[in-house]
């Protein structure tokens, strides 16, 4: 029998977004930016807490916009709640936050950390989100796509 793989998972996705790197940047640092981007499809955030420093701290939730089309929330039945701090922010360059989901169930507990990292491109600008030691109950490939409509919720915002 074949156990569960116990190394930490991480995704790697990346976007050109028609909008220079300062815009990109300022967008990940406004609370209600983020709020409107970082929700994936389906879903709907909102910020509670929110200190764009480097050393600062927020708390947001995602909540299914459909609950009976939930498959499950982490908090509750249809919300995703997490709390997260700044690691380290190079302006315009990167931003490093570590980010703990509120969960009961022990597969969503540990750290993850999400870089985010801007580059020039002759089309704007590239922005990829690297999530490291992704929680046990969350697939992979469901952090790739979430992340995936995040960057497009963020294209769309800003173009």
């Amino acid at each position: 029998m074949t156990e569960p793989s116990t190394k930490p998972k991480s995704t790697r996705v990346s976007k050109v977004i028609m909008a220079p790197r300062q815009a990109v940047y300022q967008a990940c640092l406004d609370p209600d930016a983020v709020a409107a981007w970082r929700a994936p499809a389906g879903m709907k955030g909102q910020m509670h807490v929110f200190d764009a420093r480097e050393g600062g701290a927020y708390r947001m939730s995602l909540t299914y916009q459909k609950p009976e089309l939930s498959p499950g929330g982490k908090t509750t039945a249809d919300t995703d709640t997490f709390h997260g701090r700044f690691v380290q922010m190079i302006p315009c360059e990167k931003i490093v936050e570590a980010v703990q989901f509120e969960s009961d169930d022990p597969r969503f507990s540990g750290e993850m950390t999400i870089t985010t990292s801007l580059a020039d491109t002759d089309e704007g600008t590239e922005i990829t989100l690297l999530c490291e030691n992704i929680p046990a109950g969350i697939r992979p490939e469901d952090n790739e796509m979430g992340s995936r409509s995040s960057l497009e919720n963020l294209a769309v915002f800003l173009e």
